[in-house]
Protein backbone atom coordinates (compact mmCIF):
# COMPACT_ATOMS: atom_id res chain seq x y z
CA UNK A 1 0.00 0.00 0.00
CA UNK A 2 0.73 3.61 -1.12
CA UNK A 3 2.99 5.39 2.36
CA UNK A 4 1.17 8.23 2.51
CA UNK A 5 2.76 9.67 5.86
CA UNK A 6 6.20 9.06 4.19
CA UNK A 7 5.03 11.49 1.47
CA UNK A 8 7.40 14.76 0.67
CA UNK A 9 6.00 17.47 2.49
CA UNK A 10 6.83 21.17 0.68
CA UNK A 11 6.39 23.31 3.60
CA UNK A 12 9.65 22.97 5.13
CA UNK A 13 8.23 23.01 8.62
CA UNK A 14 9.45 20.67 10.89
CA UNK A 15 7.13 19.43 14.01
CA UNK A 16 8.93 19.63 16.98
CA UNK A 17 6.67 16.36 18.59
CA UNK A 18 3.74 14.55 17.06
CA UNK A 19 2.56 11.11 18.23
CA UNK A 20 0.45 9.67 20.26
CA UNK A 21 -0.67 10.81 23.88
CA UNK A 22 -3.30 8.96 26.31
CA UNK A 23 -2.54 5.36 25.37
CA UNK A 24 -3.56 2.69 28.54
CA UNK A 25 -1.83 -0.60 28.47
CA UNK A 26 -0.74 -3.25 30.92
CA UNK A 27 2.76 -2.78 32.76
CA UNK A 28 5.13 -4.33 35.18
CA UNK A 29 7.44 -1.76 36.54
CA UNK A 30 10.24 -3.51 38.00
CA UNK A 31 13.17 -1.52 39.21
CA UNK A 32 14.49 -4.10 41.88
CA UNK A 33 12.73 -2.76 44.65
CA UNK A 34 9.41 -2.43 43.46
CA UNK A 35 7.96 -4.85 41.22
CA UNK A 36 4.30 -3.94 40.68
CA UNK A 37 1.32 -4.25 37.62
CA UNK A 38 -0.99 -1.89 36.32
CA UNK A 39 -2.55 -0.12 34.05
CA UNK A 40 0.19 2.79 32.88
CA UNK A 41 -0.62 5.76 30.92
CA UNK A 42 1.78 6.32 27.81
CA UNK A 43 2.48 9.26 25.41
CA UNK A 44 4.76 8.85 22.77
CA UNK A 45 6.19 11.77 20.46
CA UNK A 46 9.04 12.15 17.57
CA UNK A 47 10.28 15.06 16.08
CA UNK A 48 9.24 14.89 12.09
CA UNK A 49 11.63 15.89 9.50
CA UNK A 50 10.75 19.02 7.47
CA UNK A 51 10.37 17.34 4.39
CA UNK A 52 8.29 14.62 6.16
CA UNK A 53 4.27 14.17 5.84
CA UNK A 54 3.97 12.20 8.78
CA UNK A 55 5.19 9.79 11.40
CA UNK A 56 3.95 6.28 11.40
CA UNK A 57 1.80 6.62 15.32
CA UNK A 58 0.50 2.65 14.80
CA UNK A 59 4.41 2.24 15.04
CA UNK A 60 4.58 3.87 18.59
CA UNK A 61 1.58 1.35 19.87
CA UNK A 62 3.92 -1.32 18.63
CA UNK A 63 7.18 -0.38 20.40
CA UNK A 64 4.73 -0.11 24.00
CA UNK A 65 3.55 -3.45 23.04
CA UNK A 66 6.80 -5.28 22.28
CA UNK A 67 8.71 -3.30 24.87
CA UNK A 68 6.99 -1.89 27.30
CA UNK A 69 5.22 -4.56 28.87
CA UNK A 70 7.81 -4.91 31.23
CA UNK A 71 9.27 -1.98 32.41
CA UNK A 72 12.73 -1.48 33.64
CA UNK A 73 14.00 2.16 34.11
CA UNK A 74 17.76 1.15 33.86
CA UNK A 75 16.82 -0.34 30.03
CA UNK A 76 14.99 2.82 29.26
CA UNK A 77 17.70 3.89 26.56
CA UNK A 78 17.06 1.06 24.10
CA UNK A 79 13.65 1.20 23.91
CA UNK A 80 13.94 5.18 23.07
CA UNK A 81 17.04 3.98 20.16
CA UNK A 82 14.77 1.12 19.32
CA UNK A 83 11.97 3.48 18.61
CA UNK A 84 13.71 6.41 16.89
CA UNK A 85 15.13 3.88 14.77
CA UNK A 86 12.07 2.44 13.67
CA UNK A 87 9.98 5.49 13.23
CA UNK A 88 13.39 7.00 12.02
CA UNK A 89 12.96 10.23 13.84
CA UNK A 90 15.81 12.27 15.05
CA UNK A 91 14.25 12.52 17.97
CA UNK A 92 11.86 10.60 20.52
CA UNK A 93 10.39 10.96 24.20
CA UNK A 94 8.16 8.43 25.87
CA UNK A 95 6.41 8.68 29.29
CA UNK A 96 5.16 6.65 31.34
CA UNK A 97 2.92 7.21 34.26
CA UNK A 98 0.78 5.02 37.14
CA UNK A 99 0.48 4.43 40.45
CA UNK A 100 2.62 1.99 42.54
CA UNK A 101 1.75 0.58 45.95
CA UNK A 102 4.34 -0.09 49.50
CA UNK A 103 3.67 -1.70 52.51
CA UNK A 104 3.51 0.81 55.25
CA UNK A 105 3.23 0.03 58.96
CA UNK A 106 0.89 2.26 61.36
CA UNK A 107 3.34 3.73 63.82
CA UNK A 108 2.20 2.04 67.29
CA UNK A 109 0.16 -0.77 66.45
CA UNK A 110 2.16 -2.04 64.01
CA UNK A 111 -0.86 -2.97 61.55
CA UNK A 112 -0.01 -3.16 57.92
CA UNK A 113 -1.36 -1.43 54.79
CA UNK A 114 -0.52 0.08 51.32
CA UNK A 115 0.19 3.55 50.32
CA UNK A 116 0.00 4.73 47.15
CA UNK A 117 2.66 6.86 45.31
CA UNK A 118 2.32 8.21 41.77
CA UNK A 119 5.23 7.81 39.55
CA UNK A 120 6.13 8.97 36.11
CA UNK A 121 8.67 8.49 33.90
CA UNK A 122 9.77 10.40 31.14
CA UNK A 123 12.94 9.99 28.68
CA UNK A 124 14.28 11.07 25.41
CA UNK A 125 16.68 10.69 22.92
CA UNK A 126 17.82 13.15 20.86
CA UNK A 127 21.19 14.22 19.38
CA UNK A 128 22.34 10.77 20.30
CA UNK A 129 21.92 11.34 24.00
CA UNK A 130 19.09 9.57 25.93
CA UNK A 131 18.01 11.40 29.35
CA UNK A 132 15.25 10.41 32.11
CA UNK A 133 13.58 12.18 34.74
CA UNK A 134 11.90 9.97 37.21
CA UNK A 135 9.50 11.46 39.26
CA UNK A 136 7.33 10.53 42.65
CA UNK A 137 4.79 11.60 44.28
CA UNK A 138 3.53 11.27 47.74
CA UNK A 139 1.75 12.37 50.51
CA UNK A 140 2.64 13.38 54.16
CA UNK A 141 1.47 15.58 57.03
CA UNK A 142 2.59 19.13 57.82
CA UNK A 143 1.72 21.09 60.94
CA UNK A 144 2.04 24.69 60.60
CA UNK A 145 4.69 26.44 62.68
CA UNK A 146 3.20 29.90 62.77
CA UNK A 147 -0.07 28.24 63.83
CA UNK A 148 1.77 26.26 66.58
CA UNK A 149 3.47 29.14 67.85
CA UNK A 150 0.33 31.97 68.48
CA UNK A 151 -2.36 29.39 69.50
CA UNK A 152 -2.99 28.40 73.12
CA UNK A 153 -3.55 25.19 72.11
CA UNK A 154 -3.20 22.72 69.11
CA UNK A 155 -2.13 23.68 65.61
CA UNK A 156 -3.57 23.49 62.12
CA UNK A 157 -2.52 20.63 59.83
CA UNK A 158 -2.96 19.26 56.64
CA UNK A 159 -1.63 16.51 54.24
CA UNK A 160 0.62 17.94 51.33
CA UNK A 161 1.63 16.40 48.24
CA UNK A 162 4.92 16.13 47.49
CA UNK A 163 6.55 15.61 43.76
CA UNK A 164 10.46 14.76 43.45
CA UNK A 165 11.69 14.39 40.14
CA UNK A 166 14.99 12.86 39.29
CA UNK A 167 16.72 13.45 36.26
CA UNK A 168 19.67 11.22 34.93
CA UNK A 169 21.87 10.69 31.91
CA UNK A 170 22.66 7.75 29.65
CA UNK A 171 25.39 6.88 31.86
CA UNK A 172 23.19 6.71 34.83
CA UNK A 173 19.63 6.96 33.75
CA UNK A 174 17.89 6.19 37.28
CA UNK A 175 20.05 7.41 40.13
CA UNK A 176 17.88 7.22 42.29
CA UNK A 177 15.11 4.43 42.84
CA UNK A 178 11.33 4.81 43.62
CA UNK A 179 11.70 3.45 47.26
CA UNK A 180 14.26 6.02 47.97
CA UNK A 181 12.51 8.92 46.83
CA UNK A 182 9.51 8.00 49.17
CA UNK A 183 11.57 7.78 51.87
CA UNK A 184 13.20 10.95 51.23
CA UNK A 185 9.60 12.32 50.68
CA UNK A 186 8.54 11.21 53.97
CA UNK A 187 11.29 12.26 56.16
CA UNK A 188 10.72 16.27 54.97
CA UNK A 189 7.07 16.00 56.37
CA UNK A 190 5.76 16.58 60.30
CA UNK A 191 4.66 12.70 60.45
CA UNK A 192 3.50 10.25 57.51
CA UNK A 193 -0.11 9.29 55.93
CA UNK A 194 -0.51 6.03 57.08
CA UNK A 195 -4.51 4.28 55.35
CA UNK A 196 -4.83 2.14 58.24
CA UNK A 197 -4.34 3.91 61.54
CA UNK A 198 -5.89 2.81 65.38
CA UNK A 199 -6.94 5.06 68.29
CA UNK A 200 -3.51 4.65 69.61
CA UNK A 201 -2.24 5.53 66.19
CA UNK A 202 -3.57 8.39 65.63
CA UNK A 203 -2.49 9.42 68.92
CA UNK A 204 1.31 8.97 67.92
CA UNK A 205 0.54 10.60 64.43
CA UNK A 206 -0.94 13.77 66.14
CA UNK A 207 1.90 14.14 68.66
CA UNK A 208 4.47 13.43 66.22
CA UNK A 209 3.61 16.43 63.91
CA UNK A 210 2.97 18.40 67.17
CA UNK A 211 6.51 18.06 67.85
CA UNK A 212 7.99 18.42 63.90
CA UNK A 213 6.05 21.47 62.42
CA UNK A 214 7.34 22.33 59.37
CA UNK A 215 6.49 24.96 56.23
CA UNK A 216 6.07 24.35 53.15
CA UNK A 217 9.61 25.89 52.57
CA UNK A 218 11.10 23.73 55.11
CA UNK A 219 9.87 20.11 53.01
CA UNK A 220 11.00 21.76 49.64
CA UNK A 221 14.46 22.60 51.52
CA UNK A 222 14.68 19.89 53.74
CA UNK A 223 14.17 17.62 50.21
CA UNK A 224 16.84 19.29 48.13
CA UNK A 225 19.85 18.86 50.90
CA UNK A 226 18.58 15.62 50.53
CA UNK A 227 19.80 15.57 46.94
CA UNK A 228 22.18 17.73 46.92
CA UNK A 229 24.28 15.11 49.42
CA UNK A 230 23.92 12.54 46.75
CA UNK A 231 24.55 14.80 43.67
CA UNK A 232 21.45 14.24 42.23
CA UNK A 233 19.53 16.78 39.25
CA UNK A 234 16.38 17.68 40.99
CA UNK A 235 13.00 19.61 41.29
CA UNK A 236 10.96 19.45 44.44
CA UNK A 237 7.25 20.90 44.71
CA UNK A 238 5.19 20.79 47.82
CA UNK A 239 1.55 21.68 47.88
CA UNK A 240 0.01 21.78 50.95
CA UNK A 241 -3.56 21.18 50.92
CA UNK A 242 -4.34 24.01 53.31
CA UNK A 243 -7.22 23.35 56.03
CA UNK A 244 -7.69 26.83 57.30
CA UNK A 245 -7.14 28.89 53.92
CA UNK A 246 -9.44 28.74 51.39
CA UNK A 247 -6.11 28.85 48.91
CA UNK A 248 -3.14 26.15 48.27
CA UNK A 249 0.26 26.91 49.99
CA UNK A 250 2.90 25.72 47.63
CA UNK A 251 6.56 25.93 47.37
CA UNK A 252 9.65 25.04 44.26
CA UNK A 253 13.20 24.06 44.90
CA UNK A 254 15.33 23.00 41.41
CA UNK A 255 18.95 22.03 42.29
Amino acid sequence: MHDIQGEYDPRGVEVDEVGIAGLRYPVLFQDGTISERGVAEISVTVRLQADRRGTHMSRMVALVHERLQVFEPRDFAQTLKAGAAELDAPAISVTLSMPVAMVTSAPTSKLESMSVHDISVSGTWQDGECRMTTSVTSEVTSLCPCSKSISDYGAHNQRSKVTLSITGDEDDLYPLNVADAVEIIAGSGSAPVVPLVKRVDERTLTMQAYDHPVFVEDMAREISVACRSRGLVHRVHVRNLESIHSHDAVALVVG
